[in-house]
């Protein structure tokens, strides 16, 4: 298996947007409350600083953490830095990252890697889970980023990733997504009546990530709470 050069150009670039988007937070705007509850501007660069060098340890066979209280103790210890190391933390774990992967042979993309919770999947996935980390987390910062400036590349792969998250889920019912050029996704439980949801790609994309409450959407039926992701 080749390496994703697509996908590792498609985080450089979203990386890039990020670090131009966090230089411009001082000290009170990153210490104040991102769109995420109980997060901070802080804790959304901290994770994803953090998040990248897990992602690099995958890489190199080892786990992503060493376990959940890890996890959560190292982001609350980085979220309060100041504006220039969180910038040159996010800065360097990322080109850690991006390094690491282009450094890897066509079989260690084909393995298969174990992520958290019990999740595996094949290291070549890893490029775009990145992507997809840093491209909604650059919304969460609630600095004037929305999914409506996702570029279509990922909106049209972040489409069947979530879709994919969501599929066989007991918790909800059957869910045909439509988009408006006539695309369709299924996902959803397989118990009940089927509903279908139909909108713009960027419009899907921001309801099934959480990242809006289902705004543009339309429905026959209320929209189902989705599980967290």
């Amino acid at each position: 298996m080749t390496a994703p050069e697509s996908d590792l150009a498609a985080v450089a670039d979203a990386t890039a947007q990020l670090l131009d988007t966090a230089a411009g937070l001082g000290p009170a705007e990153l210490a104040a409350p991102s769109l995420l509850p109980n997060w901070s501007r802080g804790h959304v660069l901290a994770h994803l600083s953090r998040n990248a060098d897990a992602l690099t340890r995958v890489l190199a066979g080892q786990p992503m953490y060493p376990d959940e209280e890890a996890r959560n103790t190292d982001i609350e210890r980085d979220a309060p830095r100041p504006p220039t190391a969180q910038l040159d933390d996010l800065r360097t774990s990322s080109e850690r990252f991006l390094t690491a992967a282009r450094a890897l042979d066509e079989q260690r993309w084909a393995e298969v890697v174990a992520l958290r919770n019990g999740v595996t999947d094949l290291a070549s996935s890893l490029p775009f889970r990145r992507w997809v980390e840093v491209e909604l987390h650059h919304i969460d910062l609630g600095a004037g980023r929305t999914v409506a400036e996702l570029p279509g590349a990922f909106l049209d792969r972040a489409l069947r990733y979530l879709a994919d998250r969501f599929a066989g889920n007991p918790a909800l019912p059957p869910i045909e997504l439509r988009a408006e050029d006539g695309r369709h996704w299924r996902t959803g439980g397989a118990e009940g009546e089927s509903r279908t949801v139909a909108g713009t790609p960027a419009a899907l994309v921001g309801w099934l990530s959480g990242r809006t409450p289902g705004s543009g959407l339309t429905s026959a039926e209320p929209l189902p709470e989705l599980p967290p992701l």
